[in-house]
């Protein structure tokens, strides 16, 4: 798949994770246009086009990053600091989907500016549903700053 005009960057290190989250978005039309990653690490390549991303525009950034909360290497945590805290892209907005529902983990990420907190629910038609409304409204309703 090609990772130019992204629309959605999914940043999820569990495979059975994604492919729920994928087959959700896939339903409401949006996978032509979403791109996955497997840590933070690649996450932050693919947004400053280092890596094997050198060739991605610098000017092209998601309309909306899904990021998991726990990750090896680079967590979602350090991934939302780095963007958030960068005037360039902190107007991205971020939704931390993830299974942890640990008051400090919400509280932190919220405060670091995030723009939503998740917690995968373990009920696949839950979590289906969710994931559908995440992308209709983040995609569809939510007007950027310019």
């Amino acid at each position: 798949m090609s990772y130019h005009n992204v629309e959605i960057l999914f940043v999820e290190d569990s495979v059975d994770d994604a492919t729920l989250t994928i087959r959700a978005l896939k339903k409401s039309g949006f996978t032509n246009k979403l791109y996955h990653v497997i840590d933070g690490a690649e996450a932050l390549d693919f947004i400053y086009c280092k890596g094997a991303y050198t060739s991605r525009s610098d000017k092209e950034f998601p309309k909306l990053i899904l990021l998991d909360l726990k990750m090896p290497k680079v967590s979602g945590v350090q991934v939302l600091e780095k963007m958030k805290s960068d005037p360039n892209l902190k107007s991205i907005p971020i939704v931390m989907l993830t299974s942890s529902n640990e008051g400090p983990d919400i509280e932190k990420c919220l405060a670091l500016g995030a723009n939503s907190y998740i917690v995968k629910p373990v009920d696949s038609d839950n979590f289906f549903n969710a994931v559908k409304e995440i992308g209709l409204y983040w995609i569809m309703l939510n007007q950027p700053a310019h």
